[in-house]
C-alpha cells in the first residue's frame, strides 16, 4: 500500500511559520525575569507573572477547541499569530510591574489560542496513518525554537538592550504572520464533514477528552520532570562552575531533530507504547547523568540522551492523544495537550521551588527523574490491556 503524501507547501509553510512563531516567544522567556526586577518586581511578582500566563493559556483553550469545529482555521490562526506580535510590542512601553502582569495574562491567553490552533492545523494537514511522523516534523519547529532562541535572546538582552531583544522579536512574528497568510489551510467543513450541526459549547466537553485522559496524563507526568530542568539547568550549572549549560541544549536539540523521523515512522507502524518505554528509560538516565554532572563532557552525553528520550517522546505523545479521538474532536484533543503539558511544567515549577529551599540542585533532578519511571509504569499497564494489533488510525 503506498504512503500516502506528507510534504504539501500547506505543512511546510506551517512549520516554518510555527517556528518563527516559537522563537520569538522563546527569545523573551529567559529574560523577563530580570526585566521584571529591573523595573522594581519582585522575586514573589516574578512567579506571579509566570503563574498568571499558564493559567491564561489553559482557560483559553476549551473555547478554542470549540471555535476550530465552525470558525476558518486561517482566522484563527492570524488572529493567534498578530495578538502575539501586539503583546510582544507592549512588554518595553510599561515600567509598571501590575502593567506587566495584565499584559503577560493577555498574552497568555494569545499564546495558548496559537498553540491550539496551529498544532490543530498540522494535524489537519498530515495523513491520519502517518501522524506520528507527520507531528514529528512538526514538533522540530517547537524543539527547534526552543532551544535556539533563549540562547539568542539572552545574548541580545546582555550585550545589547530589552528593546533590541523585543524589537528582533516582533520582526520574527511578523516572518511568522507572513507565513501564514500563505498557507493553505483545511476548512471546518472538511473536517466535520459527519457532522451535521456541530456540538453545543460546554467548557468541560471543550477542556477534557475524555478518549485521550490516559495519554494527557502521562504528558503531564512526562513535563513535570522536563520543567525541573528548564527551571533550574542554569543555577545548577552555576554552582557547579559549569559554563556549557548551553551545550546540554544544543545536544539536546540535535540528537531530538536527528531521530525525530525515525521514532515518528515507528510510532506509525508500531504504535506508541514500546516507543514511550525506551524514550522513558532514556529521559530517566539522562535526569541521573546530568544530576551527576562535573564537567561540560557529562553536560553533552546528558543533553543527547535527553535528546533521543525526551525529544522523541513529546511528539509520540501528541501522536497518541489525537490517535484516541476523532478527527471531529482533534482541536480538542490538541489542546488538551498542550494544557497538559502547561500543568506538568506549572506545578513542577510551584512543587520544586518549594522543595528547593531544603536540597540541592541536584537532588531535585534526581527527584524529578522518577516521573519518568511513573510515565514507564503507566505506559506498561496500558500497554498490557491491548487486545488487538496497532493499527494507524485512518
Amino acid at each position: 500500500m503506498s504512503q500516502p503524501k506528507l510534504w504539501t507547501w500547506p505543512f511546510i509553510f506551517l512549520i516554518l511559520a510555527n517556528l518563527f512563531t516559537f522563537m520569538s516567544f522563546q527569545m523573551l522567556l529567559p529574560n523577563l525575569p530580570p526585566y521584571i526586577e529591573s523595573i522594581g518586581g519582585s522575586s514573589l511578582q516574578v512567579g506571579l507573572i509566570t503563574t498568571t500566563f499558564a493559567f491564561a493559556a489553559i482557560i483559553i483553550r476549551p473555547f478554542i477547541g470549540h471555535l476550530l469545529m465552525t470558525r476558518p482555521r486561517k482566522i484563527l490562526v492570524l488572529i493567534g499569530a498578530i495578538s502575539l506580535l501586539v503583546m510582544t510590542a507592549l512588554y518595553p512601553i510599561t515600567q509598571v510591574v501590575v502593567i506587566l502582569l495584565i499584559i503577560r495574562f493577555i498574552h497568555g491567553i494569545a499564546w495558548g489560542w496559537s498553540t491550539t490552533v496551529n498544532g490543530t492545523a498540522a494535524v489537519d494537514l498530515v495523513p491520519r496513518r502517518r501522524v506520528g511522523e507527520g507531528m514529528g516534523y512538526f514538533g522540530l519547529s517547537v524543539t527547534v525554537g526552543m532551544i535556539m532562541a533563549p540562547s539568542l535572546g539572552i545574548y541580545l538582552y546582555q550585550n545589547y538592550s530589552f528593546n533590541l531583544l523585543v524589537g528582533i522579536a516582533v520582526a520574527l512574528g511578523l516572518i511568522a504572520i507572513l507565513l501564514f497568510s500563505i498557507t493553505s489551510f483545511v476548512t471546518p467543513e472538511q473536517v466535520y464533514k459527519n457532522q451535521e450541526n456541530p456540538p453545543r459549547f460546554s467548557f468541560t466537553g471543550s477542556l477534557i477528552e475524555k478518549r485521550s485522559w490516559y495519554p494527557a496524563l502521562v504528558t503531564i507526568l512526562n513535563t513535570f520532570g522536563y520543567g525541573s530542568v528548564v527551571t533550574y539547568i542554569v543555577i545548577f550549572g552555576n554552582e557547579q562552575g559549569l559554563s556549557g549549560t548551553f551545550l546540554f541544549y544544543f545536544f539536546n536539540a540535535v540528537f531530538a531533530t536527528i531521530t525525530r523521523p525515525i521514532t515518528g515512522r515507528y510510532f506509525d507502524k508500531n504504535g506508541p507504547w514500546k516507543l514511550i518505554m525506551i524514550c522513558s528509560i532514556l529521559s530517566f538516565s539522562a535526569m541521573w547523568v546530568l544530576a551527576l554532572a562535573s564537567s561540560n563532557v557529562h553536560l553533552i552525553i546528558a543533553g543527547a540522551i535527553f535528546g533521543i528520550g525526551f525529544g522523541s517522546m513529546m511528539p509520540a505523545l501528541q501522536a497518541w492523544v489525537i490517535s484516541k479521538t476523532t478527527t471531529e474532536r482533534s482541536g480538542i484533543a490538541n489542546g488538551m495537550y498542550y494544557s497538559s503539558i502547561d500543568l506538568g511544567i506549572g506545578s513542577s515549577a510551584f512543587i520544586l521551588g518549594f522543595i528547593y529551599q531544603f536540597v540541592e540542585t541536584a537532588t531535585l533532578f534526581k527527584l524529578s527523574s522518577f516521573l519518568f519511571l511513573l510515565v514507564l509504569l503507566l505506559t506498561i499497564l496500558d500497554y498490557r490491556k491491548q487486545t488487538e494489533p496497532w493499527v494507524a488510525p485512518e
